[in-house]
């Protein structure tokens, strides 16, 4: 009789912090080996000396959530999940978002509804708090974070996202008494309300403008208040997608001050410039690549190719936020010539996120494959509670796994993605690795450029309260509030 469901052979193995070659032994959906030579395995599968790295964990993608201005997203956990599993991630974390005058609670009753059986992969929830009343601060959150929510974002912009910085502070308070993680969105709604409202004046309504709209000062300012207001409450945040190169040293700023900031910054950052919103004011595919912050110029890829290989960052997340580019609930919901302010915000990324990465980083030799896992995988488990399940090769964890083909030459092509929108931004660059085979909890749901997932297979995950949220320990005479 055979010891192990499955055994993947010959398997080239990464972790965050090593890399060997072994044997994989599955049985029940987790690792219950590794090793030379294994018993048998009722399935096998030939790995033949490529890469076997940790299934991707996306921990910054929204799916099916809920706008306030007529736009729909694309992507629900269906078609979401099946996007990620193709390209190799096999779970993800969108979004509970509050609306304004909702209960938090109600949010996470309707979000557990969208994705009731339809995701094919693993899924836990971040929470979006827009409005931090005394009930949500005082019962509603902290019920929550021992429910297993225990990662939440606040918005420093957009009007019906946006808290005020006493209610920052307020949140970040919640947060270090419960032990959970807080995600900030950092750019100056008032800069950006200033910068916007003269655009429009002097007739500059195309999407180009939202780059100039966005400037990398209005993120260099919100990010060193958040480092503040952070430095002030005792807690550690995470800042996500970081565009650049102003952010990056109030990041740097805040680690030479020992301060425990995080960070996450995402393709968008690598791949696309200013100029993918459009060269012109007649330029609406422009609309495609609105996103904020938004792509900054050539030279500042380099510096966030830097951040990532110098450990700036310990996330890379695709900030997936998928709105069609045509039809009447996408990018222009508003109508055909509608203001850059009134586009909704977002870009597809789900399937992509790897293996740009694997391909731009791995490949050229910018990352080493220990850094790829941790970026991708290990860290996010760690930062948002599901480390040592999640994340790494090792027995006892779920047997997420993805077998890698290297040494391609391929161009990405929106028709050959997964997704449930009509663009990708990354359309013709090249990769030259892509997942040959992803595994969630010992189950093939992605095969030689077969999807084989089933919707409603992904379970959702509570999450533990993340270690890295863990204030640092007060010296003698430290804070005694």
């Amino acid at each position: 009789m055979a010891e192990f469901d499955l055994v993947i052979r010959r398997a080239r193995c990464a972790t965050a912090a090593d890399v060997f070659d072994a044997d994989i032994g599955i049985r029940n959906g987790t690792i219950a080996s590794l090793g030379s030579n294994l018993a048998d395995g009722v399935e096998e599968i030939d790995a033949a000396g490529r890469w076997v790295l940790p299934g991707g964990i996306d921990g910054h993608c929204h799916l099916d959530q809920p706008t306030s201005d007529g736009s729909k997203m694309a992507d629900d956990f269906l078609s979401g999940t099946r996007s990620a599993a193709c390209g190799g991630t096999t779970t993800v974390f969108p979004f509970a978002c509050q609306q304004k005058g909702q209960s938090l609670r109600a949010a996470v009753d309707d979000y557990h509804q969208r994705a009731e059986g339809k995701a094919c992969i693993d899924y836990a929830f971040h929470l979006i708090v827009t409005d931090a009343t005394p009930e949500v601060l005082a019962n509603e959150l902290p019920a929550l974070i021992r429910e297993g929510y225990t990662s939440f974002k606040i918005y420093m912009t957009y009007d019906d996202l946006k808290l005020s910085d006493r209610e920052i502070i307020d949140v970040l308070a919640v947060a270090r008494e419960h032990g959970a993680m807080v995600m900030v969105h950092a750019e100056n709604a008032d800069c950006i309300a200033w910068l916007t409202e003269r655009l429009l004046a002097h007739g500059h309504t195309a999407p180009r403008y939202h780059a100039e709209a966005r400037p990398m000062l209005v993120e260099r300012e919100a990010t060193h208040r958040a480092i503040a207001y952070a430095e002030l409450v005792d807690v550690p945040i995470l800042i996500v997608h970081v565009s650049g190169r102003e952010a990056i040293e109030q990041l740097r700023w805040a680690h030479s001050h020992g301060l425990r900031i995080y960070a996450e910054t995402c393709p968008q950052y690598l791949f696309l410039t200013a100029d993918d919103l459009g060269i012109d004011d007649n330029d609406h595919r422009g609309a495609k690549c609105i996103c904020s912050p938004p792509p900054r110029d050539k030279a500042n890829q380099q510096v966030v190719w830097d951040g990532l290989e110098s450990g700036a960052f310990q996330i890379f997340s695709s900030d997936h936020a998928p709105f069609t580019f045509a039809g009447p609930q996408g990018k222009f919901t508003a109508g055909s010539e509608a203001s850059f302010d009134r586009i909704p915000n977002g870009i597809p990324g789900l399937e992509t996120r790897l293996a740009l990465l694997f391909s731009h980083g791995v490949e050229t030799g910018r990352l080493t494959m220990q850094q790829f896992v941790a970026l991708t995988a290990t860290n996010v488990a760690r930062m948002y509670g599901l480390y040592p399940r999640k994340g790494s090769i090792a027995v006892g964890a779920d047997a997420d796994l993805v077998i890698w083909d290297t040494g391609l030459d391929r161009r990405i092509r929106n028709s050959d993605l997964h997704h449930n929108v009509d663009y990708t931004p990354y359309e013709n660059i090249s990769v030259t690795a892509w997942p040959a085979l992803t595994l969630s909890r010992g189950e093939v749901v992605w095969r030689d450029g077969n999807y084989l997932g089933s919707a409603g297979r992904g379970e959702f995950l509570p999450c533990a309260l993340p270690e890295p949220a863990r204030p640092k320990p007060q010296p003698s005479g430290g804070n005694t509030w």
